[in-house]
């Protein structure tokens, strides 16, 4: 049987299972709408929490930026990890005590505030639709590579496919779809790193195989060797970083505490019977999340090893369907430029632009392109976004295994999406209706408005991935970058500090906002040639700046709370509770 054939297969049968899931865990309440009753076990909660994490940026994107940047690329692992140990020790127990349904819903009754309510909404719903529009488009990939179907139609099954399950189910029915979705895309991220592993190592185990030597027998690691065929094609060596150690840390830092404040993962601890099950939670999530990140080195330097080694100077003529696959939907071109008939691999763009591969074959197979770069030799566009689905081509696996991928690639998309697209529902429904603006509204009225909320989200996330504004491949750094320079602050502030009220909490999250969306904005948009470290603050690129702009929200919203009235009793007896064990005298405001 063969990859398309079974393809639609796995995906048939996993879509099947997942709108199954939906129809029988349907949510009849807000509660369950919202916090799934806040009756989801530790491990299926945790196992939720990584599918949740594993967007289509983590499964599709992640070990392609490893394979391309290297060393540089290991500020991904250490921040997207690290976030989890400080929301497992610093913020999910306390929000689970606190007891409601949303980050905005803590922020506007912890600073007993409409404004630091909508304030968390509106830098809520910016970071969740960046996310999104990201993952609707990875399914329109999938889907149009996999499936040979139409990026179109791709977007707009996948639309149905969360409809279903996010609209219906809620919460609830969302929670126990992403449990089946973890195992679909853990299943597809480690089966072909284990097989590759074994094909160029000789070891079943990625992590080991890493560090092993190859069996090539040239008698080098797989790291050695990734370093010496590099600098022989002229590029830096794998092993050897350029950033800066101050960026690194910034990019890295941001990375932790933006993750730490992403909304669609702290709702997941809303979802949990007990407050000590919100801590074990998030320990089972990062082991979860923790199976697939320490596969992705090895995934990255694999992926790269075998598309050298098929690749370069290879004849376009002999060169492998799974090149001219690629190749027909814009993520991977060939410009003969020396008229050799051979594919070389070098540093530098290969063409002047973006290559358009609308344009008519050559009778040898290559495409007419007329803006090829004309001041170095690379003939190879790669969009890393592809290694991973296409690795299991690239080493020849069987069939299923490819299947298996695509199922994989779509359980990650699917499974972040829904997540981020009920927290804009949920915000939109609660926050900004039950709580500020229609308070009258019954929970019957607040369950249908946030069906509708949801469904209108799905549209709008629907549309951006079937025609994406130019920016949301380059605003990665966005989501990341407002969450530590917002929400973060606010949150940590809103559990440690008492004497944190609305006047310091609103200052801080305006100003950590509006700092880091301004810094993004003219680097990405403004000024892109001056987006390097000549003109960066402190040597700090716009990944890392979320950092900066949560110190100056930190800085802000201390020196204001302390210069403006203090917080009322009532306040204080609240945050009392969320943070003091039952049985232990409470302590005074001061």
């Amino acid at each position: 049987m063969d990859a398309q054939t079974l393809t639609y297969i796995f995906v048939a049968f996993t879509f099947s299972v997942y709108i199954g899931i939906a129809i029988w865990s349907r949510a009849g309440t807000t509660n369950e709408f919202y916090v799934a009753g806040g009756g989801v076990p530790p491990v299926l909660n945790g196992m939720a929490t990584a599918a949740d994490w594993m967007s289509a940026a983590s499964f599709i994107s992640m070990a392609g930026i490893i394979a391309f940047a290297g060393y540089d690329a290991s500020v991904y692992l250490m921040g997207w990890t690290g976030g989890y140990v400080i929301l497992a020790m610093l913020l999910a127990p306390y929000l689970r005590k606190f007891g409601q349904f949303t980050v905005p819903d803590f922020i506007g009754t912890r600073y007993y505030s409409s404004t630091a309510r909508v304030v968390a909404v509106v830098c809520l719903i910016l970071i969740s639709f960046t996310y999104v529009a990201g993952q609707m488009r990875g399914v329109g990939i999938v889907f149009s590579q996999f499936l040979n179907i139409p990026i179109f139609w791709g977007v707009i099954v996948g639309m149905a496919i969360v409809f279903v399950y996010a609209v219906l189910g809620g919460m609830k029915g969302i929670t126990y779809t992403q449990v089946a979705q973890f195992c679909v895309l853990m299943f597809a991220y480690l089966v072909p790193a284990i097989f590759i592993s074994m094909l160029v190592t000789g070891i079943p185990i990625p992590q080991i195989g890493l560090g092993a030597q190859v069996l090539d027998g040239s008698g080098l690691s797989v790291l050695e060797k990734l370093d010496r065929t590099l600098i022989d094609l002229g590029f830096g060596a794998y092993t050897e970083g350029s950033k800066s150690t101050i960026d690194v840390f910034a990019i890295t830092m941001a990375l932790m505490i933006g993750t730490a404040g992403l909304p669609h993962v702290i709702v997941r601890f809303f979802t949990v019977p007990k407050v000590s099950d919100a801590r074990k939670s998030a320990g089972y999530a990062l082991l979860f999340i923790a199976l697939i990140y320490t596969t992705a080195p090895a995934v990255g330097a694999f992926a790269r090893i075998n598309f050298i080694d098929n690749v370069h100077n290879a004849e376009y003529a002999d060169i492998p369907a799974w090149f001219q696959s690629w190749e027909n939907i814009g993520l991977i071109g060939w410009e003969d430029k020396n008229g050799d008939g051979k594919i070389q691999y070098a540093p530098g763009a290969p063409f002047q632009g973006k290559p358009t591969f609308s344009d008519q074959r050559r009778a040898d197979g290559s495409r007419e392109i007329t803006n090829a770069a004309t001041d170095n030799t690379n003939e190879v566009y790669v969009d890393r976004d592809i290694m991973v689905l296409a690795n299991p081509e690239i080493a020849a696996l069987p069939a299923w295994v490819i299947a298996l991928v695509a199922a994989g690639g779509l359980a990650a998309a699917l499974s972040t999406a829904a997540g981020l697209l009920l927290v804009i529902s949920t915000a939109i429904s609660h926050d900004l209706l039950k709580k500020t603006f229609a308070k009258g509204i019954s929970d019957k009225q607040e369950l249908f408005y946030a069906r509708v909320a949801a469904a209108t989200a799905i549209g709008i996330a629907g549309y951006l991935g079937i025609d994406p504004p130019g920016f949301v491949a380059q605003v990665v750094a966005f989501a990341f970058g407002l969450a530590a320079a917002s929400l973060f602050p606010a949150i940590l502030l809103g559990i440690f500090d008492r004497r944190m009220n609305k006047e310091g909490a609103i200052t801080g999250m305006l100003a950590g906002l509006i700092f880091s969306f301004s810094y993004i904005a003219f680097f990405k948009f403004v000024a892109p040639e001056m987006n390097t470290a000549e003109y960066w603050l402190f040597g700090i690129s716009p990944e890392g700046i979320g950092s900066i702009g949560a110190v100056v929200n930190f800085t802000l919203a201390f020196v204001v709370s302390r210069l403006t009235p203090d917080v009322p009793a009532e306040v204080v007896a609240m945050v009392n509770n969320i943070r003091i064990p039952k049985g232990v005298n409470k302590p005074s405001m001061h």
